[in-house]
């Protein structure tokens, strides 16, 4: 059985300073052989080494990881989602020219997920044929646009397009909100808020009835989803009390929470056991996050000791329309 990691980052080891006029336009500085930072606004965004681009060192790294194949991705800040559109949209085309690349130097290994320029869906519509034609899976985006919630419906173009050419939609957390609420160390406090930003974009899809609109959207959630396995029992129980939300919703939460896909980014057995029990073991895929330092090691392992009798890679298959 393939061992296929779905949740993978890719930065490029050239992206120029001078490419775009905004000062949030990100940019790579390479500092020496193994050495490197995304810079934003001039300052360091986050250190970074080869791992992010280069092939052969990512194959050795899977090798160790017991992984056969790697979805790429973009790492979630280049998704750039406050640029202006003109600039996002040079951005999203040079990342996809990049994971496309990364896939042609090994077809066997890669396959690839893409970015096209969320602040203007009409653009972003469109430009899901060019990810198409490059070969990609889909696409990622954030957990909101900008501050747009995802079940907002400026955003139906992108999700007609992508139900319409079959592409996958990742969603990745990406600016939390409430960091001041938990206060301290910025980036415990970012990490300790992803869960929750992933819930919140879970429930904005549900309030915004987008799977009714788009029943055959295929939506993946990183991180096992965050917290919404545990909100939508709470949505449900509200519902059967005689809650307003019983007419505001097309379907229980529990029958909705089911429509969506789930990397296995748990970090815990019993956590992914529980997701498996709330979801469905069919909805489950393995994601590692690498190369990044909260990355789990050897997840098809950590997923298979967790879940044993899944298939996995049949999830995957069935995810992806391979």
């Amino acid at each position: 059985m393939q061992k296929i990691d779905v949740h993978t980052h890719v930065v490029p080891d050239v992206l120029p300073a001078d490419a775009a006029k905004s000062d949030a336009w990100p940019s790579i500085e390479i500092r020496g052989h193994d050495d490197a930072a995304v810079m934003v606004r001039g300052k360091v965004f986050r250190a970074i080494d080869s791992r992010s681009w280069d092939v052969d060192r990512r194959i050795k790294d899977m090798q160790n990881d017991g992984v056969d194949v790697q979805v790429l991705s973009p790492m979630p800040e280049l998704l750039s989602h406050w640029l202006p559109t003109e600039e996002a949209d040079h951005l999203c085309g040079i990342m996809n020219a990049k994971i496309a690349r990364m896939i042609s130097a090994k077809p066997d290994r890669f396959r690839g997920i893409g970015m096209v320029p969320m602040q203007d869906a009409e653009l972003a519509a469109k430009r899901l044929y060019d990810v198409r034609s490059h070969g990609l899976l889909g696409i990622e985006i954030g957990t909101h646009i900008d501050g747009t919630p995802l079940g907002d419906e400026r955003l139906h173009p992108v999700y007609a397009a992508a139900e319409e050419l079959g592409l996958v939609v990742f969603v990745h957390p990406l600016h939390p909100t409430g960091l001041e609420r938990i206060g301290g160390k910025r980036e415990f406090a970012a990490i300790s808020a992803f869960p929750l930003e992933t819930a919140y974009a879970a429930v904005s899809l549900i309030g915004g009835r987008i799977f009714e609109r788009f029943p055959k959207l295929r939506v993946l959630l990183s991180h096992g989803g965050g917290a919404t396995a545990w909100i939508f029992p709470r949505i449900d129980f509200a519902c059967s009390a005689g809650s307003l939300l019983k007419e505001y919703l097309p379907e229980a939460a529990a029958m909705t929470l089911k429509r969506f896909w789930y990397d296995t980014i748990t970090y815990d057995n019993e956590a992914l056991s529980y997701l498996a029990s709330r979801v469905g073991r069919n909805r489950l895929v393995v994601g590692s996050d690498y190369p990044f330092l909260i990355r789990q090691p050897r997840p098809a392992a950590f997923a298979q000791a967790a879940l044993p009798q899944v298939d996995f890679a049949a999830n995957t298959a069935a995810l992806f329309g391979l």
